[in-house]
């Protein structure tokens, strides 16, 4: 067989992949199973005098759940066989799992590759290690994320998707330094010392010798689609997840825009500025396209601006319409939708100047009254209700202006169909008791039938309970300003601002 043709067979193969990705719901339900369901529909159609088909391409997603492919070796340059299988990963949504084996030179690799979309907005996971299990916490790294350790000042660059645990990856980049050792003597001995003392240190902490943990550990993906396990009811400190607005150079890694395009982006921009300077008096005019564009009209109406979309950059239509919460301050809800990419974004902003203070905000919920409450929670509040287990980290579901009973409700629908559903059939006994422990808590504060108390601590002073007693004191809410610690300054950017 010629090697074009080896190719142009890969590239069908990758068309039928890609035509069978952009089926409707139904059918990807049928082609992404779990790990466990198609295990036990190998089992089931292993039986004697029974011929599985294989090796026919993406057809076989009809039948047998692996794929075996005939493809070329790129280290050898002879045919070997790559192994597929759609499957549903837990708290990852889909992926594909890739396996390459040559027989002619023995080069074997596994890789995972993402079959969902890229998500809205970068996610970023930290976990504290503290004990031997915690290096156990399974891993999944998609090829455009990036992992840190900060106490070993290591990271592992963007690289091949995995499947693995947290010990995995430091067993396979330690494994990688020791390959190469003897080589690295021959040529520059001292260099292989300190590489040397570099890998035993990594062991030091891999066997959880005293004085080396805690081990922070940082996951960062630009697409959003990569995961640390979580365990239910551990401490706040050990986990927490955050997500971020994508930069442009990030765009273009994960090959949202092309680097042409970003630089067409920031020529359009400085245009932009350039033309404010000239004419200050029409920059400061808004280009509203409602119907009426006197600004007395401002407040009364749904606004909408031309503006840029994050992900493609193309122009896009963003609606903002200022509310008045009584008794607090206004707000401004945002909402963007692109049809060109399909990008849709929801903020909820606080308007005014930056408090001197954070907020505190404590609030005893006794009555099933008390869930009907409006509540604001900005992207820099945290939020934790210890009776009900749950700990909402900064950034966690963005801004949101609703209901203290629609926040828990949707942090329940979250965990509830995209963790524990799509893991109940991987879970141990243990792990599953705990979940279901825990949704019965959640539960029964949503229903009323407990007291709790919620806790809102927002730096920027930008979240809000409802006072039902307003102008009066509330007496279950007590609220407190408190002083912001230099590293929060640092990381909201206030130490930077230049005011004069």
């Amino acid at each position: 067989m010629k090697r074009s043709e080896d190719l142009n067979e890969e590239l069908e193969v990758n068309k039928k992949l890609h035509t069978m990705s952009q089926n409707s719901d139904t059918n990807r339900e049928d082609l992404f199973q779990t790990v466990g369901e198609s295990v036990q529909e190998i089992d089931q159609q292993e039986q004697p005098d029974v011929v599985v088909p294989t090796n026919t391409g993406a057809a076989d997603a009809e039948g047998h759940p692996v794929q075996e492919i005939e493809s070329l070796c790129m280290n050898c340059h002879g045919n070997g066989t790559t192994r597929l299988l759609l499957t549903s990963i837990p708290f990852f949504k889909e992926i594909v799992l890739m396996s390459f084996e040559c027989p002619h030179c023995g080069f074997k690799n596994c890789e995972i590759q993402p079959a969902s979309q890229i998500m809205e907005k970068g996610s970023k996971y930290t976990l504290k290690i503290e004990e031997k299990s915690d290096y156990n916490r399974q891993v999944i790294k998609s090829e455009t994320a990036t992992c840190k350790f900060q106490e070993l000042d290591i990271e592992i660059p963007a690289r091949r998707g995995q499947l693995t645990t947290v010990e995995g990856l430091l067993s396979e980049m330690l494994d990688d330094l020791t390959s190469d050792q003897p080589a690295r003597k021959a040529v520059d001995e001292s260099l292989h010392d300190q590489i040397k003392a570099f890998i035993s240190k990594v062991r030091s902490y891999l066997n959880c010798e005293p004085g080396t943990l805690p081990l922070t550990f940082t996951l960062d993906d630009p697409a959003g689609n990569s995961w640390i396990e979580y365990k239910p009811g551990e401490a706040a400190h050990k986990w927490s997840q955050t997500q971020y607005v994508r930069s442009g150079e990030q765009n273009v890694q994960i090959g949202i825009i092309s680097q042409d395009q970003l630089e067409q982006q920031r020529q359009e921009e400085l245009a932009k500025l350039a033309d404010k300077e000239r004419n200050p008096s029409e920059a400061q005019k808004p280009t509203f396209l409602s119907d009426e564009t006197d600004i007395e009209n401002f407040s009364n109406e749904v606004q909408t601006f031309r503006s840029t979309c994050s992900s493609c950059g193309r122009p896009c239509d963003t609606h903002m319409k200022p509310v008045n919460i009584p008794h607090f301050k206004e707000v401004i809800i945002m909402s963007t939708v692109c049809e060109h990419c399909g990008y849709k974004s929801n903020e909820v902003k606080t308007g005014g100047a930056i408090p001197q203070q954070g907020r505190r905000i404590t609030l005893l919920c006794d009555e099933p009254e008390d869930l009907s409450r409006d509540i604001l929670k900005s992207e820099t509040c945290s939020m934790t209700i210890p009776e009900l287990s749950l700990d909402i980290q900064q950034g966690t579901l963005g801004g949101r202006f609703t209901t203290l009973e629609g926040l828990l409700q949707q942090v329940y629908e979250e965990l509830k169909n995209r963790v524990f559903t799509q893991t109940s059939d991987s879970m141990d006994e243990e792990t599953r008791t705990r979940w279901e422990k825990f949704f019965a808590t959640l539960q029964n504060g949503l229903d009323g039938k407990m007291k709790f108390t919620v806790t809102m601590e927002d730096p920027l002073a930008g979240s809000y309970i409802q006072n039902v007693y307003a102008p009066d004191a509330d007496p279950n809410m007590t609220i407190e300003d408190y002083d912001r610690t230099p590293e929060q300054n640092e990381d909201l950017g206030i130490n930077d601002m230049v005011t004069d």
